[in-house]
């Protein structure tokens, strides 16, 4: 037996007014999960919709401030009586309340706050250890009940995140289309390799407007595009395509950065060094017209370009290397990778870095 990997979705700066007419089938009894600041933002406009509805809210629950094991133990007896989970805020609290939901068999429905990763819509959920680092991958064919995306929470939010959902979002196209390059893909992958062209060529083109118009907490046609790409249209990539096809050499190197102090201490964004790696990607595959117009793009909005943009060092790169090939990233990918070729990458991105800024 096959299952759907569509989730539903309500987008719009009312979409919490569909509440009533899509959780009550799954039961009464609803727990919230969230991030403080996202429950700060939605909650009274959640309980708002809710009135009416027939649902009851047993509790509304701080996620722990890190998708962790820990967390997700922590929150399991505080909501054990509920009939669906809402999870309220940016991947972390979304993925906590995701693999919490799966592990006790509950159906969840995702509110997202900002715009940062795809984590709202997808069935994975990424685990990490209480200091931040990657702990594992948790695997799932089950994606959320519903998403409902207001975006005028989005399009008060900072900046930042929508920033950083792009860069996480284009690795999103390139990431399976490299991985899957020397592969027959059956239906399910072929379906979202072919969606994932809707994960990069939306950003480049309308993704400096729509940061322009979330720093004027506007909501309009390119904020709402841009919220699409990064929410919906990797999400259903990443439920549709093989784990092996829908991650790849950017995340590899994000995986590795998380190992630096300097990363967590600096507050680098998930999707911020995912861009990072997509630029490091695509050196290493020698689409180098692809690179540079990702660079260029990169420049225009401030995502980095280089090391020192992620407060890391060319010392760094042995430890940071290692670890990002103890994933599973790259174990599907059209050649061997090698620590050798990550750091050689790097550094032919470190000197086209230096060439651009000497013309």
């Amino acid at each position: 037996m096959e299952r759907s990997l569509f989730p539903g979705y309500t987008i719009g700066a009312d979409a919490y007014e569909d509440i009533g007419n899509v959780c009550p089938a799954y039961g009464t009894k609803v727990a919230i999960i969230g991030g403080e600041k996202a429950l700060a933002a939605a909650k009274d406009k959640i309980l708002k919709a809710m009135e009416g509805s027939g649902l009851e809210v047993i509790g509304v629950f701080w996620y722990g401030g890190e998708a962790s094991v820990e967390n997700m133990e922590m929150l399991r007896p505080q909501v054990a009586e509920a009939d669906m989970l809402f999870a309220v805020g940016g991947g972390k609290a979304i993925d906590t309340c995701k693999v919490l939901a799966h592990s006790m068999g509950r159906p969840f429905f995702t509110f997202p706050t900002i715009a940062s990763t795809c984590a709202a819509c997808t069935s994975l959920g990424i685990v990490y250890h209480p200091d931040g680092s990657l702990r594992e991958y948790s695997f799932s064919k089950i994606p959320p009940n519903h998403i409902f995306i207001d975006t005028e929470i989005i399009a008060n939010a900072p900046v930042r995140y929508l920033w950083a959902g792009m860069g996480d979002t284009m690795a999103k196209h390139y990431e399976c289309t490299i991985s899957s390059r020397n592969d027959t893909p059956a239906h399910s992958d072929a379906m979202g390799i072919a969606l994932s062209t809707m994960c990069a060529a939306p950003i480049v083109r309308w993704g400096r407007k729509a940061m322009e118009d979330c720093e004027a907490h506007q909501v309009t046609m390119e904020l709402t595009e841009i919220i699409l790409a990064i929410i919906v249209s990797t999400g259903f990539v990443s439920n549709f395509v093989q784990v092996d096809y829908t991650t790849g050499m950017a995340h590899a190197m994000y995986n590795g950065f998380t190992i630096l102090p300097s990363t967590e201490a600096n507050h680098h964004l998930h999707g911020e060094v995912v861009s990072y790696g997509i630029l490091v990607m695509l050196t290493a595959d020698k689409q180098y017209a692809e690179r540079d117009k990702i660079f260029a793009f990169n420049k225009s909005i401030g995502l980095p370009t280089c090391l020192a943009d992620i407060h890391a060092r060319e010392e760094d790169l042995p430890a940071v290397t290692e670890k990002a090939l103890k994933g599973i990233d790259v174990r599907v990918w059209p050649y061997p990778v090698d620590q050798q070729m990550l750091i050689d990458a790097v550094m032919e991105l470190e000197a086209y870095n230096r060439q651009r800024a000497e013309a």
